[in-house]
């Protein structure tokens, strides 16, 4: 199996859809918290279970996120090399990214992979809440839809509803989401919100990492993502992270059925605030 792409778009993101003004309020007590950044990741295998045919897993993510005037924006690149008990090694790599409107209701995807250098899946595609009809549609490949059912998130309001659920001291919350990253459409995530932790003391002194990003408020979280389409069934995958009142994500954990991989934070730096002065409020 490959490492399934949701493992990236998790880093910048989920409880039932609040109403607009709820919502609204959130968005203001978040982002004066919220910071732009960079970061670095190493992804390592750290176990694999019994059939397994994967021997080893290794690579690197880089994730950025900043505002524009209108819209988070997030780009995520990644190269990862496969190694198979029977059969060749094999690396993959892919350029996934995100906008997505402040108001939680306009979201545009696009993403292209390669296996061994070559492109072999492309997507591309918009979702909108705010139709009677509410849909995801891809360009790329054309003419493939989801329906997104009541109260789909995307992923940066997912990320907005866990500060403030972890800033409540709330546990646990439960929606169903989309990312874009895949053709697989919705799936449901639940999210149990841990202990608060000082992060400061996780990290190993590292002068690509700046650490008052990590100096922050943070939490730990435990999230079983499930298909929509069989509720019933087991977890596709389920995530340990250590979570920041900022939006970084400093560690992670994240298990398969067949293995599991770390997701080691590197290097990490400001990114270029959001000039408001440019913007026609």
């Amino acid at each position: 199996m490959t490492l399934k792409n949701n493992i990236l778009t998790f880093l910048t993101a989920l409880c039932v859809m609040t109403s607009g003004a709820a919502f609204a309020q959130d968005n203001a007590i978040t982002k004066e918290a919220l910071v732009p950044h960079k970061a670095l990741y190493d992804i390592s295998l750290v176990a694999t279970r019994s059939g397994s045919q994967v021997v080893n897993i290794s690579g690197q993510m880089f994730y950025e996120w900043k505002p524009t005037c209108e819209a988070w924006i997030t780009d995520h690149r990644f190269s990862l090399f496969y190694e198979y008990a029977d059969s060749p090694g094999m690396r993959i790599t892919s350029d996934f990214s995100t906008h997505e409107t402040y108001d939680g209701n306009l979201f545009n995807y696009s993403a292209r992979r390669k296996r061994g250098g070559e492109l072999y899946e492309e997507l591309r595609g918009q979702a909108d809440l705010t139709k009677k009809i509410r849909e995801a549609n891809f360009s790329m490949p054309e003419g493939l839809t989801f329906a997104m059912p009541e109260g789909t998130l995307f992923p940066m309001r997912h990320t907005i509803k866990m500060i403030n659920m972890a800033r409540r001291g709330d546990k646990f919350f439960q929606a169903t989401v989309f990312d874009g990253s895949d053709k697989e459409g919705p799936v449901e995530i639940n999210t149990f919100m841990g202990k608060s932790v000082n992060a400061m003391s996780m990290l190993e002194p590292n002068k690509a990492i700046d650490m008052s990003l990590i100096n922050t408020k943070a939490w730990k979280a435990r999230m079983a993502v499930f298909p929509v389409e069989n509720p019933e069934a087991s977890s596709d995958y389920e995530m340990n992270m250590v979570f920041h009142e900022n939006g970084v994500i400093s560690d992670m954990l994240i298990e398969y059925d067949d293995f599991s991989v770390t997701q080691k934070l590197v290097a990490l730096e400001k990114a270029p605030s959001l000039d408001t002065n440019s913007c026609n409020f």
